[in-house]
């Protein structure tokens, strides 16, 4: 079975179009694109992100994208977007790798010892809920008259004043 990646053949074709284009000169829009091509918004950011990666675009949030200055021999800097790295992109060939310390967010992911009531996630423990007074409370605010009715669309009196 061969698989299709529409990511890797736009980029393909925007790299042979990127000859029409003088360097420094505009691209087509995301939008213009996506119609052109047929793929989603995603697919047209991916390709791209690869594009640019391989230093042959240049993106402007709010301008677009253009097509790159000719390379000088000097390296590039890594890429180090949050984007990239959250998204989990998978990096084109001739990137430089990245790493994340996740080693924060596993600690907080962790089950704490025994004994040890955590008070760091914004939540009450369990074994402190008062869950008999809170379901009476929740019962009791159930029952107002008006309680299941839409607040007036310009806000609450009350909550504005």
């Amino acid at each position: 079975m061969q698989e299709r990646s529409s990511v890797a053949e736009l980029a393909a074709s925007l790299r042979t179009q990127l000859n029409r284009y003088s360097p420094g000169e505009k691209l087509p829009s995301s939008r213009a694109l996506v119609e052109r091509h047929r793929v989603s918004p995603v697919t047209v950011s991916r390709a791209l992100a690869e594009l640019v990666a391989e230093g042959l675009v240049v993106t402007r949030p709010g301008a677009g994208a253009f097509r790159a200055e000719p390379r000088t021999d000097a390296p590039r800097p890594a890429d180090t977007s949050w984007q990239e790295i959250a998204l989990s992109a998978e990096p084109a060939g001739d990137q430089v790798p990245r790493s994340v310390d996740a080693s924060g967010v596993v600690a907080t992911l962790a089950r704490p010892a025994p004994g040890v009531i955590e008070l760091n996630g914004g939540y009450l423990h369990p074994d402190l809920q008062p869950e008999r007074a809170l379901a009476a409370a929740l019962a009791r605010a159930g029952r107002r008259p008006g309680a299941w009715s839409r607040p007036p669309v310009d806000g609450v009196p009350e909550l504005r004043a």
